[in-house]
């Protein structure tokens, strides 16, 4: 498939998974919760025995609220880290954070903390989506933010897991990735944590 295939095809899934996330919101109000329950077996699973930081974003329209989810991490003894935009062509900064601090926007206009929060390492980055599928692979918004943050996060050591939080009905069966795709070590939905497949 050449690129601008590649392109109209994403662009094709991204406008049928916006509507099928608008869908599951309504239907499953109570999903963050549910996916906040399975925070013991989701950790061990991951093998994160010591807690550390955590990345999680800030929920924006039917993305699945990751709040419950730092609120159960946070009582496990986790810290928490938001990210925040610097320049736009650029990978993501993650900044501590803790629920009450102030935020402001950054330079994509979006919430964030303020610029002299400090900048932290994540152990684990919870990474919204569009859809994912059972390989690790996922779509994204088509920005380009989460690509480049776990691309340069990859090469790091220890490298952190990179976890997909999503409705359990965003799942595809298989995704088309690029070469340069990052591909998830798992999926947390309401229905529990799923680690990624190896290829066939």
């Amino acid at each position: 498939m050449n690129d601008l295939a590649l392109a109209a095809l994403k662009t094709t899934l991204r406008l049928e998974a916006r509507a099928r996330r608008k869908a599951l919101l309504v239907e499953h109000p109570e999903a963050d919760w549910m996916a906040a329950e399975h925070v013991d077996p989701f950790l061990k699973a991951l093998k994160q025995s010591r807690p550390g930081v955590a990345a999680i974003y800030r929920g924006m329209g039917s993305e699945l609220d990751p709040r419950p989810l730092g609120e159960a991490l946070t009582r496990r003894g986790w810290r928490l880290a938001l990210p925040r935009v610097e320049e736009t062509d650029l990978p993501l900064v993650f900044h501590a954070w803790k629920p009450g601090d102030r935020l402001a926007p950054d330079a994509s206009g979006q919430q964030a903390p303020l610029a002299s929060a400090p900048v932290v390492a994540p152990d684990l980055v919870i990474v919204p989506l569009l859809a994912f599928d059972a390989f690790g692979g996922r779509l994204g918004q088509g920005g380009g933010f989460y690509d480049r943050t776990l691309a340069g996060l990859a090469g790091q050591a220890p490298r952190p897991a990179f976890v997909g939080f999503a409705y359990a009905g965003q799942a595809r069966d298989r995704l088309p990735l690029e070469p340069h795709d990052i591909r998830l070590d798992g999926i947390l939905t309401e229905a529990g944590y799923s680690p990624a497949r190896k290829e066939s």
